[in-house]
């Protein structure tokens, strides 16, 4: 067995199986170790010295790669081998292994389709809390938790949105600072950036969970539809999420009679009642079909 170590990133994956596509070494034959797998990076036994051969030419479709890049970013044990293994058989003229109707090619694009709705709920479920005026960094930070490893390719959706204001989005594993003009990735999260995330000062917190629980509707709860489009596991990390599991609570013990949240419904106001009298009377030569 084929140990190939290397050091975590796509890049350094792509450079460590172009070295090994041009040796042929088969899928089979090779465990992957990036950067904290057992073993370590260096713990390997040197590939014997031999002389200089010429090394084939690789023809690699562009699509692929990007596909690869992308499919790298879900959390996996197997997804280097699985890469390699789709990168092999694409080297050797099957191109079926890129397609969804392939059993390879299958796995590939769930994988892909995971990532893409990973990116989305950090796009959707992204909190980010002002800073102080007076203090040093960024203007802003937020805390989050993704699933795969998305926030180095995601998180540039931000930059066109906020200007030039100053970032920061940290994770467990880790982060990202726009400090007005570029982006500056770091994994690790250095700890200093997890704890300025993780204890925001924001002094318009309690405004903003006053206008979001007066906001909502009961009536239009489905439990659901709720959990399936924003999902449990980010609940923690919202501001408003301790109030989500009251509001249904509330709404299951009648507010769903009254249509609105229940500050709103205890709000005293005159309600309007129309008679038969009091609409004006149908003109002779109107056209019924306008009545129906």
């Amino acid at each position: 067995m084929r140990r190939a170590p290397f050091d975590g990133s796509f890049a350094g994956w792509r450079e460590v199986a172009r070295s090994l596509l041009q040796q042929g070494v088969p899928p089979h034959q090779i465990t992957w170790l990036s950067d904290g797998d057992s073993g370590g990076l260096f713990d390997h036994a040197p590939a014997p010295s031999s002389p200089p051969v010429a090394k084939p030419l690789l023809r690699i479709p562009k699509q692929l790669l990007e596909l690869l890049q992308n499919a790298a970013c879900f959390r996996i044990e197997d997804r280097w081998s699985l890469l390699y293994r789709i990168l092999w058989r694409v080297a050797q003229g099957d191109r079926a292994a890129m397609l969804p109707g392939d059993i390879d090619g299958s796995q590939l694009h769930k994988r892909l389709k995971a990532v893409r709705r990973e990116a989305h709920h950090l796009h959707a479920f992204l909190r980010f809390h002002p800073r102080p005026e007076h203090a040093e960094g960024p203007q802003l930070v937020a805390w989050h938790e993704p699933a795969h490893d998305i926030l180095a390719s995601a998180s540039g959706h931000f930059a066109e949105r906020l200007g030039r204001s100053t970032w920061l989005i940290a994770t467990p594993d880790d982060g990202v600072y726009w400090d007005g003009q570029r982006l500056h990735y770091q994994r690790p999260c250095p700890s200093e950036w997890q704890r300025l995330a993780q204890t925001p000062e924001d002094d318009g917190e309690a405004l903003w969970l006053a206008y979001y629980g007066s906001t909502f509707n009961p009536a239009r709860l489905n439990r659901s539809v709720l959990e399936t489009s924003m999902p449990v596991r980010f609940w923690k990390n919202l501001p408003e999420g301790p109030l989500i599991p009251r509001l249904m609570s509330q709404a299951r013990a009648g507010a769903q009679r009254d249509g609105q949240a229940e500050a709103v419904a205890r709000q005293g106001g005159k309600r309007i009642r129309h008679t038969r009298a009091e609409l004006p009377p149908l003109s002779e030569n109107a056209d019924p079909d306008l009545l129906r």
